[in-house]
Order: structure tokens, then sequence, then C-alpha cells
């Protein structure tokens, strides 16, 4: 799994980040631009970008050490 995350969800977190913060910046959706707003290829590409950041925050809460503190 840490293939997958490293290479696959991480990347696809990214770009979602990087577009919601142009959108929020500059009012610009890369996403729609590239695709066309509206269209059945950018809700695709907002439901994978979606789905991997769902599946990598999970991951990141299963993945945690566990830690102990002694008192």
């Amino acid at each position: 799994m840490r293939g997958l995350t490293n290479y696959v969800l991480k990347p696809l977190t990214f770009i979602g980040a990087l577009n919601w913060g142009l959108i929020g910046i500059f009012g610009f959706d890369l996403v729609a631009f590239i695709f066309g707003a509206g269209t059945v290829a950018t809700s695709i590409v907002y439901s994978i970008i979606g789905i991997a950041a769902l599946i990598w925050l999970i991951w990141v809460f299963i993945d945690r050490p566990a830690t102990r503190v002694d008192r």
C-alpha cells in the first residue's frame, strides 16, 4: 500500500489541493478549464481525486504507529 500512497494517492490529492487553491485565490478552476465545465470528464476527475483523498486520509490513520505513554 505504501507504493500506492506515494505514487498515486498523494499526487492526486496534491492536484486537488492545488486546484482548490487556484479556485480560492484566483477564481480559476483548472480541471474545468482542461476538461470543460460540467462535463462527464470533469466529474470523473473530481471523483477520482476525492476518492484518492479519502483513501489516503483513511490510510494515514490506519498506518499510524502505536504510541505508548508510560507514567
